[in-house]
């Protein structure tokens, strides 16, 4: 039983949709820039859709020769019972269907070849594109969904440009001929023809209408389904814990409904089309047999021949249009998915380097901060944050949840533009420095470990893709990696899913250090790289990270004030403001906010 919120097509208009849906519905008005978009990926194909319309223009005339060659034989040969020349006739119309099938073939295969290349390409300006966004983008937006647009809706695009261009070019010309040949061989059964077509007009508005709307939301409730099984597959370990298996089931049963019942409602009133079109074709051929025959009795304007003629241009007079109609609700769903995929395409790439940014080798990575200002979507993270990080030494963020310290790293690695102050790294305003030079001279070692689907080698190798196996090695023998890899069936070569199965969460943080000294920083940011780890690993770890810390600026969000006791500066935050600043021993006799969190910690 279909839910409340979708009852019939006529209530598509009372879904709520989220305000990114609604802005995504307001450009997908303009279908013709949408189209003008997608023809700028075709341009690129521009000789083989040249030939694709010249075979389609060829499997089109050849289509209408056939009927007039049948007609011909029946009056010619057949009512008048003459034998010579209808060998002749026959090869003709044998030649006539070999040669659009030839032709068929032909197009069909080219345009295979350019929907290939137009998805691939439309395919790759996403995925680029992705890698240019900020990562404020990402933060907002769940990847199942933008996986859905990479992937289903690029594939709605490509299911049309494979089908629907041929159809529509072939339909066009088709109904142009038949009617051309028609109104020559007799006005009148043409007028009979022509009276369905006000009837098919105002049927098909009808139902594209009411399709276009349930395209898009069909679209975005896929994209809404795929989001959520990413999420929920994603924290699986989650959902068990805290035994949250029937509240994930119903969530995904009411996206999943919404999701049948848009596509219901979608695919019901398109399957009108077909049937419609079926039953004003054959009131066509009735009308046509019936002031055929009348005509062909009592009067020579019409022979038996043209009756049949007519009867076969009439299926291939409404073929067409019921095509056309077809082929537009398939036009209106590829349309909705390649909206939803220029709107990705239009998103603000991360800010572009400034004209006198330069390339900068980091060598001392010494960090200050002069009164900095940082409001996220009008809301104030960061106040008049000013501090110092000498070369070498280590500064600690310690704070509550929200307090800043995670902002205070992505303005330093540029994720984000602070608004006021300045950030200099070696006396050099990082604005004034490329966003690749400023991160190729620092590392990441993160609370949670990610690993990439490949080998352990190759994992490690991600901090320095020119490293030799030596150097590899060597950075894992620094990390205390190399001795767990070595019992591994496959040593350095063993395969790693995304989720590092096979090894424990703390191997996986091992070769994710490694990774890091194999990258050789500069500035070495850490946070709290060793919290739910078993004590004899993190024994290892905090070994590992003493050899990656060694000679670096290191910037340290604490969760575990005991782990930055050797801190040389620790930095206390609250609502985005420092509160505190000193070493642990100076900050202990202060009393104020850090010895009531230390003390509540022990």
């Amino acid at each position: 039983m279909l839910t409340n919120q979708l009852k019939s097509p006529f209530q598509y208009k009372k879904i709520p949709i989220s305000k990114e849906d609604s802005a995504e519905k307001k450009r997908a008005k303009n279908m013709g820039a949408t189209l003008n978009r997608i023809g700028k990926y075709l341009a690129k194909e521009k000789w083989k859709l040249s030939l694709v319309i010249l075979m389609v223009a060829a499997t089109s005339g050849l289509s209408l020769i056939g009927p007039y060659l049948v007609g011909m034989a029946i009056d010619d040969f057949i009512v008048s019972r003459e034998i010579a020349g209808f060998g002749i006739l026959l090869m003709n119309l044998i030649l006539v269907y070999f040669l659009h099938s030839i032709a068929m073939f032909f197009q069909n295969y080219w345009m295979i070849g350019i929907a290939q290349n137009t998805v691939y390409d439309l395919r790759k300006d996403l995925f680029q594109h992705f890698h240019r966004l900020p990562i404020s983008f990402f933060d907002k937006r769940q990847h199942g969904e933008l996986m859905s647009r990479l992937t289903n809706d690029i594939d709605n695009v490509n299911h049309v440009l494979n089908s629907s261009v041929i159809q529509i070019i072939s339909s066009v010309l088709t109904l142009v001929g038949t009617i051309l040949i028609m109104l020559s061989l007799s006005p009148i059964l043409t007028a009979v023809t022509m009276t369905i077509i006000p009837i098919m007009f105002l049927s098909i508005r009808w139902i594209t209408k009411r399709t276009g709307p349930l395209y898009k939301m069909q679209q975005r409730d896929i994209g809404d389904v795929n989001g959520y099984v990413e999420e929920i597959l994603s924290g699986q370990h989650v959902v068990k814990t805290y035994s949250q298996e029937s509240t994930v089931i119903e969530e995904f049963e009411r996206k999943n409904k919404s999701l049948r019942n848009t596509g219901f409602w979608a695919q019901t009133i398109a399957g009108f089309t077909p049937k419609v079109m079926n039953t004003l074709n054959f009131l066509s051929f009735g009308f046509i047999a019936f002031v055929g025959g009348v005509l062909a009795i009592h009067s020579t304007l019409v022979t038996i021949g043209v009756i049949v003629i007519f009867t076969e241009y009439a299926r291939q007079f409404t073929r067409p249009l019921n095509e056309l109609s077809n082929q537009f609700n398939l036009l209106l769903s590829a349309i909705a998915g390649a909206e939803r995929v220029f709107h990705v395409l239009d998103e603000p790439m991360e800010e572009i380097d400034e004209e006198n940014a330069i390339e900068y080798k980091i060598q001392k990575g010494h960090i200050e901060f002069r009164d900095v200002t940082f409001a996220y979507e009008d809301k104030p993270i960061l106040k008049n944050i000013s501090f110092e990080a000498k070369p070498n030494e280590t500064i600690a963020f310690v704070g509550h949840t929200g307090a800043g310290k995670t902002t205070i790293i992505n303005l330093i690695s540029r994720f984000y533009n602070y608004d006021s102050g300045n950030i200099m790294i070696d006396g050099m305003n990082i604005q004034k420095i490329k966003r690749a030079s400023l991160r190729k001279h620092m590392a990441f070692v993160l609370q949670e470990s990610f690993l990439f689907k490949g080998t352990i080698k190759e994992n490690i190798r991600y901090g320095k893709l020119d490293a030799s196996d030596e150097d590899i090695i060597q950075a894992a023998t620094d990390a205390n990696a190399h001795e767990f890899i070595m019992k591994l069936p496959e040593k350095y070569d063993t395969y790693l899913d995304q989720e590092g199965s096979g090894i424990s969460k703390g191997q996986k943080q091992l070769i994710t250090i490694a990774r890091a000294l194999l990258a050789e920083p500069t500035i070495l940011i850490l946070d709290e790289a060793t919290s739910n780890i078993d004590t004899v690993t993190e024994i290892k770890i905090q070994e590992a990270l003493a050899r990656l810390m060694k000679g670096r600026t290191c910037l340290v969000i604490a969760h575990r004030l005991n782990t930055i006791q050797e801190a040389d500066q620790i930095i206390m935050l609250k609502q985005g403001r420092i509160i505190e600043k000193g070493n642990h021993e100076s900050l202990i006799k202060q009393r104020g906010h850090y010895y009531q969190l230390y003390k509540g910690q022990l």
